[in-house]
Parts: structure tokens; sequence; C-alpha cells
């Protein structure tokens, strides 16, 4: 099977946030205790962290970290988290059916962050919670004057104001599974009457506005009401299933979503006049259908990766409107790092995300691919979510996306190989006359699409890399079956 992909430098998309390669962590499971933070653990340093976590999330350097939930947050009282951890409250905790201990909280998710070199963004309770209890958590975490609070943090061990910068006002208040759900309506009022006192408390902060999923007449109405508060807009979707192809297509709703968010955005910018930007923050994402109670401890396969790699396209193709994306979420729960009492292992899903971390460059590239095709059967598939894209369909064997340095002498093109069993031999052409360069070919690759790794076999699914000499116009690109491959020339694409 042969395929072309043709590349042009000057065929620009858009410029590339790099707060799309974000993360989440949620008291959910061992997300938090166990995960990030395992007190008493030989593995854990002097403030409670993991060590080995702390190195596994910083070569994935997300930019931003969201905290503490999720449906946690509706009915999370921040100040139970502060102060004295001896001190602090036991509670019952509602959203998973579990105690908190509130071992683990504001300074220390704040500290944690600082550790793996990400900014906090940080939700509020909108279920539970009141509009004092937001405001005082705003002059806390970024209050310098002499005020309760603000001496508060500073009796708790740090000085200085945190300048936490992103605020979400509530998370999935449409859901009934949510405490406090609401209307859009009745939210656009309380989230607007929650904006007005946490910004005169910090004028600096950007809000996030809570959205459903993008396509829903939610989004519309809190849309409609919010666009002069927010600066984002958030909305989340999990896809995944039992059947291959609806496993590694159905993230293609996310740009169906992301299309549909857009133009709402548009249409309410020009009707109100909204001169401020609003971008979508897609805070919620991931492949997760196996695991729907308990700790939601997924344990991901090669097939899985593919979907993921896929997400990480769509928001490099989309790049005008997404400029955030938080993987739900970072350790055991759903996430990409799974830990044992005394060890951890990467899962098949971390890959494609480290890659990502490594060569992601400024500049977002029009892709022209001929390929193969697929087309997706629209039935409904038992063991995972109803989205139906087969509308969208047919699709390319091959997904491709392509960024680029500022100067366009970096260059980096990722490659998802759906097909489960054929490999596809893709010409490379440029546009332009190009002389040829070394390049960097590493590839997610596993011995079959259900491949995993555990604490037994680690390494199942793994990272392979191979240098080629001449990489350029008319180059012919291996790709293997059921596969991602990530091409680099020129400098690297770290930050």
């Amino acid at each position: 099977m042969t395929a072309t992909i043709k590349l042009d430098l000057d065929r620009r998309l858009g410029t590339v946030d790099r707060r799309i390669l974000s993360g989440f962590a949620e008291h959910l499971g061992r997300c938090i205790y166990g995960g990030i933070f395992d007190e008493g653990s030989p593995l854990a340093n002097e403030h409670g962290f993991r060590t080995d976590v702390i190195e596994a999330v910083k070569a994935l350097r997300p930019p931003i970290l969201r905290w503490p939930g999720g449906n946690f947050v509706s009915g999370y009282h921040w100040t139970d988290g502060i102060g004295p951890r001896d001190q602090r409250p036991r509670r019952l905790e509602l959203a998973w059916h579990s105690e908190e201990s509130n071992r683990f909280g504001t300074d220390d998710f704040l500290r944690f962050c600082e550790v793996v070199g990400a900014e906090p963004y940080l939700c509020v309770n909108m279920g539970s919670g009141s509009m004092d209890e937001a405001q005082a958590w705003v002059e806390y975490c970024n209050g310098d004057g002499c005020t309760e609070w603000a001496q508060r943090r500073r009796d708790n061990g740090h000085e200085g104001p945190y300048g936490v910068r992103y605020w979400g006002l509530g998370n999935e208040m449409y859901g009934s599974w949510q405490i406090g759900a609401l209307s859009a309506e009745d939210y656009v009022k309380r989230a607007r009457e929650f904006a007005k006192v946490m910004r005169w408390t910090d004028p600096g902060i950007e809000l996030v506005g809570c959205g459903e999923n993008g396509l829903s007449d939610w989004d519309r109405v809190v849309i409609e009401g919010l666009a002069d508060t927010v600066a984002w807009h958030s909305i989340h979707i999990y896809t995944g299933s039992d059947d291959y192809w609806t496993n590694v297509l159905t993230p293609h709703q996310a740009e169906r979503a992301l299309r549909r968010t857009a133009a709402l955005i548009d249409a309410v910018r020009y009707r109100q006049r909204i001169e401020h930007p609003i971008y979508v923050a897609y805070d919620e994402w991931n492949v997760w259908f196996r695991e729907r109670e308990a700790g939601l401890e997924e344990r991901y396969t090669l097939a899985d990766a593919l979907a993921v790699a896929t997400y990480l396209h769509a928001f490099v193709r989309h790049c005008r409107v997404v400029r955030m994306a938080n993987l739900a979420q970072l350790v055991n729960v759903i996430a990409p790092i799974v830990t044992s009492s005394d060890s951890l292992f990467r899962q098949t899903i971390y890959h494609p995300l480290r890659l990502f971390a490594d060569h992601l460059r400024p500049i977002a590239l029009d892709v022209h691919v001929d390929c193969d095709t697929h087309d997706l059967v629209a039935v409904e598939v038992p063991g995972g979510w109803p989205h139906r894209v087969a509308d969208l369909g047919p699709f390319p064997v091959l997904d491709v996306a392509a960024t680029a340095s500022e100067a366009g002498d970096g260059l980096t093109v990722s490659v998802i190989n759906r097909s489960p069993s054929d490999v596809i031999d893709a010409r490379i052409r440029f546009a332009d006359v190009t002389e040829p360069r070394a390049a960097t070919v590493e590839r997610v690759l596993g011995p079959d699409p259900a491949a995993t790794n555990s604490f037994e076999h680690p390494d199942r699914v793994d990272v392979h890399t191979e240098i080629l000499d001449d990489f350029g116009d008319g180059t012919l690109l291996q790709l293997p079956a059921h596969s991602h491959t990530v091409v680099t020339i020129g400098e690297e694409g770290r930050p």
C-alpha cells in the first residue's frame, strides 16, 4: 500500500499553543493519594511527592495543570486543605463516594506545579460553594495586601502571591451527576456573579466558562451569556470503544466540536461586539470507556495510543480556536502513568504525549495526504461512548499533522498509520525544492493493536528511534501497521 504526503512550508494554519499539552489532576481514586502524593513512601520527597512521578511528569512538560476537579470540585471546600496537615478535617466525599483526608490541598498543589514546571489552573466550587468562598480563594492565592486570606497564605509558609492566572467557573454544571447542577440560564446568572467578585479581587485573572461538549444548546447559552466576562470556554469529550476502527476514528468528533464552538464564539463576538478573544479550553479529554466505576484505572492499548495521537493532531489542525487542552488525568486514573508502592510504568498513551512534548513546533501546516480511506459503519458499539462520526468519513487511513519553526528551518511530521494490518509506504513531497537533511524518526510500536504495557512488561509498546541521513522531497517513509511515527528535522521543538 502506498500514499503521498505533501508539505508546503508556506501553507500555514496558524500558531500552535503549547498549552494544548496540559494536564489535569483530580481527587479521584489514586490520582492524588498514592499517585502524585504518597506520604511515608520511600520514593516520596520531603513534601510527600513521589519523585518517580515527578520525573515522569517532567518528561511530558505539561504547561498547565488543572485541579482539583472534575466532579470532586462541586463538593470541595478549599479551606479544608490548608494549614497544618494534621489539623485538616477528614470529609465525606460525595462525587466519587469516598473519604477525603485533605492532606493534599492548595499549597501542596501549587508547590507540585512549581516542581514540575507547570502553571496552575484552579476550578472553583459552584456546586455547594459560595461566591465568598471563591473570592477568598483568589485572595489567598493572589492577594498582596494585608487582608485576612493573604495573611493566612503567609502564615502557611508562602510570603508572596502565587499569581494563579487561570480560574474555572465550575465543572460540568449541566450534569445531573454534579452537586448543584443548574440549567444553562441559571448557570450564566450564577457564574456572572462569581466572576464579578473574583475579578474585582484580581483583575488579571483569566476565567473559563463551563461548556459541555461544544455541540449542545448549553454551549450556545453559556457563550452568549458569558462572552463579555470569560477568556475561555471549556468543552469535554471522551471517546473509546472495543471496536478498533471506532476507537481510533471517534476522536475526530473533537474536530466537529471545535468547528462548532469556533462558529458559536465567532457569531457571539460579532453580535455583541466583544473585542477580546475567546478560546477553547478543552480541559478534559482522553480515551475512556472500560473502567466506569471504582478507581477508573484504565489500562491502555496501542490502539488507544493512536486515538490519543489523533486528538493531538486535531488540536494542531484547529490551533486558531483551541489554545489549551488538559489530558484527563495525570496519574493512575485514566492516566499515562501508573504507580505501585515501589515503582511505576508508562502506559501506551504516554508515548505520543512525550513525542509531542519533545517535538511540537509553533507553526501548524496545512498538510495534503493522498492515501486509502476507511468508511466507518454508523452503529452503536457496546462498551463505548455514543459519539457518531461515520458521517465525517470516509477517513484517511493515514492521519497526518505537521508543525514547523517560525523560520521554516525546523519541521516535525506526525503520522498515524491506522491500518491494523498493512504497512504503508508514504512518499514525502515538498512544494519547494529542498536539500535532503538528516532526520530523526521515532515510532510508537507494539506487536498488535491490543498490546498494553504493565509492571511485568513495561515496554511492550515503546518508542523505537532511527536516523535517516537524507530526508527530503521524494523520500519513501515506511509506516508500520498500527503505528505512530514522528519525523523531526532541524532544531528540536523544545520550548
